[in-house]
């Protein structure tokens, strides 16, 4: 079931500026912050240490400003790529709740990294990171509609075909005859989130869902 949200009730449920959660899920692993930590130190010392030596000229406040702001780019990095995906979202002319339910689930091992590691014998051989994503199809009474994939942990283990989901879709046509993007996703029956990333205001997202799922039952329920 598709049922199309009013104007303004997707810039609700997807902020334009990134939100506690989505700021540490935009932080990534340790690897990247271990990055961008390098990252803000390195630019920032460098022009801390450039700006000394200019402070007579008008460019010393000028590159004092930008050491400063390097040394901060762990903090707003994070931020300007999760405005980024936001954004990427709110651009969709149109958006619709979904209900439905996952019709199939698998696992898949995907590769997070490489690198290249020296071996006893010296010579050079390719690592790679592996971690398992799980996947799942999604389809309600008008038949397939997409599928939702991220990385499985233990609490996933619950997730069975039949499972009633719920979640956004988005689409450049009005009639979603085409699909855009899917977002992260609510499962009501076992109380769990899912998804890459949390695109969604999660509370609001309830909220909407019962308010509009219980007018659309009663209507129905009138209707009959």
């Amino acid at each position: 079931m598709l049922i199309p949200l009013r104007p303004g009730e997707l810039y609700r449920l997807i902020p334009a500026v990134a939100t506690g959660q989505q700021f540490r899920s935009a932080l990534g692993n340790p690897r990247k912050i271990l990055q961008r930590l390098l990252i803000a130190t390195i630019g920032g010392v460098i022009t801390l240490l450039i700006s000394q030596s200019q402070l007579s000229s008008r460019w010393g406040s000028i590159l004092l400003v930008i050491g400063v702001v390097f040394l901060l780019y762990i903090l707003w990095g994070p931020i300007v790529e999760a405005g980024r995906k936001n954004a990427v979202l709110r651009r969709y002319p149109a958006a619709a709740l979904f209900e439905g339910e996952i019709v199939k689930t698998y696992r898949q091992e995907r590769v997070e990294n490489q690198r290249e590691q020296a071996d006893a014998r010296g010579q050079l051989e390719l690592i790679e990171n592996r971690r398992t994503w799980l996947v799942l199809e999604l389809a309600d009474e008008d038949g397939y509609l997409g599928r939702i994939s991220f990385p499985m942990t233990k609490q996933h283990a619950s997730i069975r075909p039949g499972v009633v989901i719920r979640c956004v879709v988005l689409s450049d046509r009005n009639d979603f005859s085409r699909l855009g993007a899917l977002t992260d996703a609510w499962l009501p029956g076992l109380r769990m989130w899912i998804g890459e990333y949390p695109y969604l205001l999660r509370p609001a997202f309830e909220d909407l869902c019962r308010m509009r799922l219980r007018k659309v039952s009663s209507q129905m329920g009138y209707t009959s």
